[in-house]
């Protein structure tokens, strides 16, 4: 499974307060299974449910959910496609710890593609992206709250 690491690094390029605790992110993976059939081969999806837990998270919350509706829309466009996925495929929660801080479990259901393909006497695996989003849909790189610019990554 490649997302979640992708995502870890998505959030601590762009998310001032993980830049500077990182270890602050946690990933834990439940409730995932293998979907496959009896097709010819033996290509399959994972599927699973991702909880991210952001331990004493004291920054403006917008700063963490826009770069990860950012890295959603390019990397699970799914969940913003239908009235299902939005009411349940990214879900939050959380609790607060103090006047400034609070711990933020966010779920998200993700799925990953993995074609396997038999060559040579042996089975290639291929994890495949997503479809890619319209030319005219450019990434942003900044984002500004109130004006000021408070985080900036690279795509």
């Amino acid at each position: 499974m490649l997302k979640p690491q992708q995502l870890r690094q998505a959030l601590t390029d762009s998310v001032p307060e993980l830049q500077r605790n990182p270890d602050a992110l946690n990933l834990f993976i439940d409730s995932g299974r293998i979907v496959s059939t009896l097709a010819s081969s033996l290509s399959f999806e994972y599927q699973y449910r991702l909880n991210m837990v952001i331990t004493d998270y004291a920054g403006n919350i917008d700063l963490l959910i826009v770069p990860l509706l950012a890295w959603l829309r390019t990397n699970e466009p799914d969940i913003m496609a239908t009235e299902e996925k939005r009411r349940t495929g990214f879900t939050f929660e959380a609790d607060v710890i103090s006047d400034t801080a609070s711990d933020i479990s966010i779920e998200l259901q993700l799925s990953e593609r993995v074609i396997v393909q038999k060559a040579d006497d042996g089975l290639h695996v291929t994890h495949v992206g997503e479809n890619p989003l319209p030319e005219n849909d450019a990434r942003p790189v900044q984002l500004y709250v109130s004006g000021e610019m408070v985080s900036e990554w690279q795509t």
